[in-house]
């Protein structure tokens, strides 16, 4: 491999040293012509000449002139040439007129102080900047001796223009850059170091289709997982490789490797925009309040306190089982929120004595119950637990806010209580019951939010996901089919919030949530947002679809409507109530019963008799990493 051309430092003091005495006659040659004037100052030239060799090397070295590689000479190489230069030419001029005046020497034409220093800058940065285009004129033939691919570049900023400068000056990478596509319309139709930007990003399909192009580079370090994801698409299709400009941590360290994963931003796999939340439907609702959420220390509960503190509620309990999570939740929340008062509270859902004392105590006027179990396979495996918790503990949440006249109550739900294949969606379709009950019962403003799979929220696919990929694969999933309904922790929140404030009695309400995303397409996005290859880097492994579990989920029974509201993404269900009154109190304290016998056989009979067009039965215990 051929190496950049490299000239000594001290071949470039021998040139400093001949372009000093260049400069200066020159400058007098300039100013006084080949003649008698000339001849008559030339005294004082010899003088300039002495003063210069001595003064303007020390000036050069001083300001690093001869511990530079001039083959990378850039602009910022140009201001030090342009200050090392005025220093040295300043203090040569302050000694000339000094031993002028001392009459070292008759006659001196001060103009000249201006003209070597012109002449000083010229040859000392051409000096530099021939070895620069040396360097350069040594790749391109290099270049042109090799057959190189054509790169085109996505990025035309500061990123951008560092691969292509480093495409430029290293040939050993065979490849050059023949183009740029950005969005930014002033860049457009303009060149950076030669390479002209041909269009914007949507153009990248057309331009593969009429340009020579052999590999395409990623060059926006925070580029959005919707432009990466529209890159990737573009170029399988086009059978060409594509790769991603890595952070400059991964720079540093000498190389990409497994461990060093560009993190992804969560909204980068959702597939649709994020909804956004109607703020003027919630200051009525939360401003000024007591505030009670349970499960505060979950992905759920936390986000929930975190937006419900920004609305100044009079008081917020967080009350949860786990006294680590609360911990944590209530240090953010006083860090975050010093003017909100907070009350964390260490309880079980299903300790209804306890329950009472805090509902006694804080008389809340707002519930938002997200304390659930929820992770389907933990919960095939622990059938009362998922019981006593999803179902008793609702009833307990739901009769002391009965009780204490709790105005309103939001219960989060999960799509996978509609024709529930598992136990923990057939828990939460009884405490999806329970709720709705109790709204007809009373008229009060208690209601249910549907949703499906929360990203990033704990026990979910993606922080799993990231830790296969993480330890080099393979990432595994059941069936390549396999389809969910996704949102973003926030999303959920806002949904949540959202019901809070236009639920009256016993609504459902549902995110419209776009189309269902394949569990495989998620998959692949999180490997190649992270940097990565599927299938090349990473193995994606399918474990085989279990007896029961569905490809797809529903948000809402066959046969029911849904309705709009106030929110354009959010739908409300027309209520269509199974079990509801006496019969649902028995059953619900059949359950219950049940659970205490560990009789776990009749619990899930007695699901699937219940909730129509449930198939508990047929699901057997899953593998516990397994995703749903």
């Amino acid at each position: 491999m051929r190496t950049k051309p490299h000239i000594r430092n001290r071949y470039l003091l021998i040139g400093d040293l001949l372009f000093i005495v260049i400069s200066v006659l020159g400058a007098y040659v300039l100013r006084l012509e080949l003649g008698a004037a000339f001849m008559l100052y030339l005294p004082s030239a010899y003088w300039m000449i002495g003063v210069g060799l001595i003064i303007k090397p020390l000036i050069y070295y001083y300001f690093g002139l001869y511990r530079r590689l001039w083959v990378y000479a850039s602009v910022q190489e140009l201001k030090l040439i342009l200050a090392a230069v005025s220093s040295a030419s300043v203090l040569t001029s302050v000694t000339m007129v000094s031993f002028f005046n001392l009459g070292m020497f008759i006659g001196f034409p001060r103009s000249v102080l201006i003209i070597d220093w012109l002449l000083s800058i010229i040859l000392v940065g051409g000096l530099r900047f021939t070895v620069r285009l040396l360097a350069e004129n040594t790749t391109a033939a290099v270049n042109s001796n090799k057959q190189v691919k054509r790169s085109l570049i996505i990025g035309a900023g500061d990123a951008g223009a560092l691969v292509v400068r480093e495409l430029q000056k290293n040939p050993q990478l065979n490849l050059i850059p023949v183009g740029f596509l950005d969005d930014d319309p002033s860049k457009q139709r303009q060149q950076i170091y030669g390479i002209p930007v041909i269009g914007v990003i949507s153009d990248l399909a057309k331009t593969l289709e009429n340009r020579q192009v052999d590999e395409v580079i990623i060059a926006i370090p925070s580029a959005p997982g919707r432009v990466v994801r529209l890159v990737a698409d573009i170029c399988r299709l086009n059978g060409l490789p594509f790769r991603t400009m890595p952070g400059i941590y991964e720079l540093l360290g000498g190389k990409v490797n497994i461990s060093r994963l560009r993190e992804v931003d969560i909204t980068d796999l959702l597939r649709r925009e994020p909804t956004q939340v109607k703020e003027e439907l919630m200051g009525s609702t939360l401003g000024g309040k007591v505030i009670l959420v349970t499960g505060a220390g979950g992905s759920i509960g936390r986000e929930l306190c975190r937006q419900i503190a920004r609305w100044g509620p009079s008081e917020l309990i967080l009350l949860g089982h786990g006294e680590n999570s609360i911990f944590e939740t209530v240090l953010e929340m006083k860090d975050a929120f010093q003017s909100v008062q907070l009350h964390p509270v260490i309880a079980d859902v299903r300790d209804f004595p306890r329950l009472r004392t805090v509902f006694e105590r804080h008389q809340p006027d707002v519930v938002f119950h997200a304390a659930a179990h929820k992770h389907v396979p933990m919960m095939e495996l622990n059938v009362e637990e998922a019981v006593t918790n999803n179902i008793v503990g609702t009833k307990n949440i739901v009769n002391l806010a009965l009780e204490c006249g709790v105005e309103r109550l939001v219960m989060i739900s999960s799509d996978k209580a509609i024709r529930p294949v598992n136990v923990m969606g057939g828990t939460k379709r009884i405490a999806e019951l329970i709720v709705l009950d109790a709204a007809a019962r009373s008229g009060r403003a208690f209601c249910v939010v549907r949703f499906g799979n929360v990203l990033g929220s704990r026990g979910s696919v993606v922080p799993l996901f990231k830790r296969q990929i993480s330890r080099g694969g393979p990432v595994t999933i059941t069936h390549p089919e396999m389809k969910r309904y996704f949102m973003t922790i926030p999303e959920a929140v806002n949904l949540v919030l959202q019901a809070a404030g236009m639920g009256n009695r016993g609504e459902t309400f549902v995110l419209n949530m776009g189309q269902q995303v394949r569990i495989l397409d998620l998959a692949e996005d999180l490997i190649r947002l992270s940097g990565l290859e599927p299938g090349r880097d990473i193995e994606i492994v399918f474990t085989g679809i279990r007896p029961g579990e569905k490809l797809s989920e529903d948000l809402w029974d066959d046969g029911q409507y849904f309705l709009p509201t106030d929110h354009p993404d959010i739908y409300r269900l027309d209520g269509q109530n199974e079990l509801q009154g006496e019969d649902l109190i028995r059953k619900v304290n059949e359950l219950n019963r049940l659970a205490q016998e560990g009789d776990t056989e009749s619990i899930i009979s007695m699901l699937d008799e219940i909730i129509p067009d449930s198939a508990i039965r047929s699901t057997p215990p899953p593998e516990i990493l397994s995703i749903e």
